[in-house]
């Protein structure tokens, strides 16, 4: 794959990592402010009351969701390094070569 499709999934990568945190962060940020404040965790629903749940599993979810997050992000970031690292113009043909050095000169310099 081409040095810069690397670069762009990368950063497409990188994007959709900050805009899942952003978006469904919120509900996981709840799960640490209830239990150093309140001590108990509830579930919350539309239809219904809330409910006192567990607060280590609402706290697990919390943290599962920002390493899911946080290995989307990171490999984003892989692949941008992959991209920048990349040979780029190392792998050309001689053949293929143009400009100043370039065999194709030389020959029409005879």
């Amino acid at each position: 794959m081409s040095d810069m499709r690397y670069i762009i999934i990368g950063i497409v990568v990188i994007f959709s990592g900050f805009l899942v945190l952003g978006v469904l962060g919120h509900e996981h940020q709840i799960a640490s402010i209830e239990f150093s404040e309140f001590d108990e965790c509830y579930e919350y629903h539309d239809d219904k009351e809330p409910k006192v749940i567990n607060c280590e599993s609402k706290i697990f979810d919390q943290i599962l969701f920002f390493i899911i997050v946080i290995v989307i992000i990171l490999c984003g970031i892989i692949l941008l390094i992959r991209g920048i690292k990349g040979k780029w113009d190392n792998d050309v043909k001689p053949e293929d070569m143009v400009g100043p050095g370039s065999d194709k000169n030389l020959e029409k310099d005879e």
